[in-house]
């Protein structure tokens, strides 16, 4: 049991971080497209991107073994870590809608 609660710990950190890194990407996106640095914008909101990418891959696993009858133990770590990338996806769809209103505005 030790083990399956490494992994799960391995997990929550993966999400976390990436999470975490697509949040300040997003972030960073938009704080370029204030400063009418688009091409900046975009590189951040596809590093954003690939950070949401490697998370999703991480949350796919885990769905992949609660789909094929392993039993995976929920706990407050993981919900916050799901919540963590839930909240970084949100901010980097809403990043990508303020680049285009900058650009209209400018």
């Amino acid at each position: 049991m030790p083990e399956r609660r490494d992994e799960i710990m391995e997990v929550v950190m993966t999400l976390i971080m990436h999470g975490g890194d697509a949040r300040s990407s997003a972030m960073e996106a938009i704080h370029a497209a204030k400063d009418n640095d688009y091409e900046r914008a975009q590189k951040k909101l596809d590093g954003a991107d690939e950070s949401i990418s490697q998370a999703h891959k991480v949350q796919t696993d885990l769905l992949s073994q609660e789909a094929s009858g392993e039993n995976v133990e929920i706990n407050l770590l993981l919900v916050h870590a799901e919540d963590h990338l839930m909240n970084a996806m949100t901010y980097r769809d809403l990043a990508g809608e303020m680049i285009e209103l900058y650009k209209r505005i400018n």
